[in-house]
């Protein structure tokens, strides 16, 4: 809807010998447009930015320099919010991130195993993903062609291959974050569904990892659902009993104080205390 917004860019960009610039005749998702480049690539690797992203000066070295593995086929970089001061919300999902990415990822990495290689800044090796486009492009959910998850099914469609998935945190991307509940909870969704549909392909992969990366996949999946069950369990005693569950609330208080605390630890900022209030 908005072509004529590419009218500028394209003007500067396509005249320029250090760039190609593709203009599609219409838009086809990020999947195929992905897809598009990779086939007209010709480089080692492939770096992956996402249109709201401003990556930091060293972002490419630093990446292209894990990638100097042959047995890595992906490497992510951190991931922060460029207008993190802009709401409470988006301050919360700064933290959120530093989390996902200084935690789940770190941790994961440590088996050479990130299970979702992030859009917004995220580096491949160009011979494997030729190797695995024709899967990546036919991905069917519920007899449609996928629209969402690309970026974990990629990632997962890398380690189904047998090469390494990596993270590295001093490559820092800062990208534009949702700033009100509504596109928030719709982005949420797309990553929940993402989450449980490819974790079944996962799910074959586990076998040949580290036992820690199976229990990581199992509580990214039985984690919401028990939080849910608790909530209901909770809300339905008090309807019929009047009295309200203080032990499963102080539980739940519990483990998200220590959450945050041990955040707050690492990162050295008490700013993650207040972490809680994402709960």
């Amino acid at each position: 809807a908005n072509r004529d917004a590419l009218v500028g860019v394209h003007e500067e960009y396509a005249g320029d010998p250090r760039f190609n610039f593709i203009a599609l005749p219409k838009n086809v998702g990020k999947r195929k447009a992905q897809i598009a480049a990779i086939r007209r690539s010709c480089g080692d690797l492939v770096l992956n930015v996402d249109s709201d992203t401003i990556l930091a000066p060293d972002v490419i070295t630093r990446l292209a320099l894990k990638m100097q593995d042959q047995a890595v086929g992906a490497a992510m970089g951190q991931l922060a919010a460029s207008n993190r001061s802009e709401t409470w919300l988006t301050r919360l999902i700064d933290m959120e991130y530093w989390l996902a990415c200084n935690e789940e990822r770190a941790a994961q990495a440590r088996f050479g195993a990130v299970m979702c290689c992030c859009g917004p800044c995220a580096m491949y090796r160009r011979s494997a993903l030729v190797s695995l486009l024709d899967q990546y492009e036919t991905q069917r959910f519920r007899g449609k062609p996928s629209d969402f998850g690309e970026d974990r099914h990629l990632t997962i469609l890398m380690l189904k291959a047998g090469f390494r998935t990596e993270y590295v945190p001093e490559a820092v991307a800062a990208t534009v974050v949702p700033n009100s509940m509504g596109p928030y909870l719709r982005q949420q969704l797309r990553w929940a569904r993402s989450t449980f549909r490819d974790t079944l392909l996962a799910f074959q992969l586990l076998r040949g990892l580290n036992i820690y990366l199976t229990l990581d996949v199992i509580g990214q999946n039985i984690g919401p659902l028990l939080l849910s069950l608790s909530i209901l369990a909770g809300l339905a005693q008090f309807v019929t009993t009047g009295t309200v569950p203080w032990t499963a609330c102080l539980m739940i208080a519990a483990m998200t104080i220590v959450r945050c605390s041990v955040a707050a630890f690492r990162a050295r900022q008490l700013r993650f205390l207040g972490f809680s209030l994402h709960t």
